[in-house]
């Protein structure tokens, strides 16, 4: 099976090129080819380092645990609960054709078939896609939505519950495939458009949770903004008790859509198991920031505010960046920041190498010269974070934590690393 999909950028729809697709069993590849128009375009830009922009075909083959197209295309596609749903409702489809009696003609989906069925409304960056009918992927029928509005919030829970318990109906998966396949990450969730018209993911509990998870994100995301971090706004909305995170979408601006890639996607990680460190992210950064000390600076203070928290799902998807400008990028607002009571300290992504994945701050002390960040400004910067920790029960509260459920998160706030960090400023004023 092979496909032929156009790549456009933007609401303008503006041509990039063209993603080729074959799959034959279980073997898929691609092939990725600029337009000579965007090529020569004085305002085009390398979409991902690991495409340059250049004339001809490049190829790709699928290895394990990575995906079959290149990183702007990957940090596209549908990832955890956004795959879910698709494969559920497909699944659910093929069934009733069987029990109908007919033949079975749903082949097992390819690579392609979940890249193009996420919405084209809302999927995460700028890129779109257009097939070989000239129909965007996946877009809304005519007269229908596609990101429903705030006041749809407690059908999307109950489908999103429902598709957890496995108890999940046709008209369940078909309602959250056309809603929630935009976002990566393993719990429900869903974009919607906000009051104000504005695109935000609502996050929702998981059945499974045993403290409040939506609301820690959004006391995570103000405490970073109390610590000068640069954070995506969020708030907590309730429907029928149930509280839900709303974490407004930084990818679209002024009604446009912001060319976004991931971390790993900018250091070329195709394998999601492999160690890698802020260090490499500090050296992919002298290359393509707009702005390297200012990006430098704020990833330090990131990973301060990540230790200080005991947020351990620090991985490479979890960190973002934007386009500015021909091809250089800026760090995204933070994102998925999560404090973890009751888990181990450690980090996904290490300080350095020499560090291993101990979530210390004496050892991101001693870094701070690889972040071009002195001993006197380096400990400015601890002193925001931390400052900002320190109020965390207060920051909970304004935003609408009750004290049980603020206790709950005490063991991801009280901790030896904040006890040291505390000791570290004391000892040099």
């Amino acid at each position: 099976m092979s496909r032929q999909i156009k790549v456009h950028i933007g609401e303008a729809k503006q041509p990039v090129g063209t993603l080729f697709f074959n799959a034959s069993g279980n073997r898929e590849s691609c092939g990725f080819e600029y337009t000579s128009e965007w090529i020569e375009s004085r305002d085009s830009f390398t979409i991902e380092p690991g495409l340059p922009r250049v004339h001809g075909r490049a190829f790709r083959s699928k290895k394990a645990e990575a995906s079959v197209f290149y990183g702007a295309i990957a940090d596209s596609e549908p990832d955890g609960w956004a795959r879910q749903v698709i494969l559920r409702d497909y699944g659910k489809h093929r069934k009733e054709a069987m029990d109908r009696g007919g033949t079975n003609t749903y082949a097992p989906l390819t690579s392609i078939d979940c890249l193009l069925a996420v919405d084209d409304y809302s999927r995460v960056g700028a890129l779109r896609y257009q097939d070989e009918n000239g129909l965007f992927q996946r877009a809304a029928g005519k007269g229908k939505r596609s990101a429903p509005p705030l006041i749809e919030l407690d059908s999307l829970l109950r489908a999103s519950a429902a598709v957890e318990t496995d108890s999940e109906t046709a008209a369940d998966l078909e309602y959250l495939r056309g809603r929630g396949t935009s976002l990566g990450g393993l719990r429900p969730k869903c974009t919607i458009v906000d009051q104000d018209g504005s695109l935000s993911i609502g996050k929702f509990p998981s059945v499974h949770d045993t403290y409040s998870v939506t609301k820690g994100e959004v006391l995570a995301l103000h405490i970073a903004k109390a610590a000068g971090i640069n954070a995506a706004q969020s708030r907590i909305a309730e429907s029928d008790g149930i509280s839900v995170a709303l974490i407004k979408r930084f990818d679209r601006m002024q009604g446009d859509r912001i060319p976004y890639i991931s971390a790993a996607t900018l250091l070329g990680i195709e394998d999601s198991h492999s160690i890698h460190t802020y260090t490499e992210i500090i050296d992919a950064l002298k290359r393509y920031s707009a702005d390297y000390q200012a990006d430098a600076e704020e990833l330090w203070r990131r990973i301060a505010l990540t230790i200080l928290i005991s947020n351990v799902d620090d991985h490479m998807r979890n960190h973002g960046f934007l386009h500015v400008e021909k091809d250089l990028w800026r760090l995204s607002p933070a994102f998925d920041i999560n404090p973890f009571p009751e888990k181990h300290r450690v980090l996904k992504t290490w300080i350095s190498e020499g560090t291993g994945d101990a979530a210390s701050i004496k050892l991101l002390m001693e870094v701070a010269p690889y972040f071009g960040i002195d001993f006197k400004r380096a400990r400015a910067l601890l002193d925001s974070v931390e400052s900002a920790v320190s109020r965390w029960r207060q920051i909970g509260k304004k935003i609408g934590m009750t004290p049980t459920e603020l206790n709950a998160f005490e063991t991801a706030f009280e901790h030896d690393e904040r006890k040291i960090a505390r000791q570290l400023l004391a000892a040099y004023p």
